[in-house]
């Protein structure tokens, strides 16, 4: 949806120590739909690992959004979508256990921090 967020966010810096919960940050508040836990949604993001800043996956480079039932995606988004309206920008910062696990569970990113800014698009 083009009335939404059109540019590909820039991560803000993370001040502090990687936190041990699920830090949920509002960039921008839609007006839109709103997200359930059992929605699926259309959303664009951007994914940067705290500790290096280094982004590791965008919806944006790929030029398309993606489209998925919450339940099928890492527990930091499943905890931290529900309540986002469509339109809106949310940032979330996901310790390993809410990502991809503990170092050494087999994902390349587990034991990472990581952070996504996810722009809600739609919500079914």
């Amino acid at each position: 949806m083009s009335e939404f967020n059109r540019t590909k966010p820039e991560i803000e810096f993370f001040d502090g120590d990687a936190p041990d919960d699920l830090v949920v940050t509002d960039v921008e508040v839609g007006t839109g739909a709103e997200a359930l836990p059992g929605s699926t949604v259309d959303v664009h993001y951007l994914g940067v690992d705290l500790e290096s800043g280094e982004e590791f996956d965008s919806s944006w480079s790929r030029g398309q959004s993606i489209n998925f039932p919450l339940g099928s995606l890492i527990a930091g988004w499943q905890q931290g979508i529900p309540g986002m309206k469509v339109g809106g920008r949310r940032q979330l910062v996901c310790p390993p256990h809410l990502a991809y696990g503990p170092a050494g569970s087999g994902h390349r990113l587990s034991g990472r921090t990581l952070i996504f800014v996810i722009d809600l698009l739609g919500v079914s």
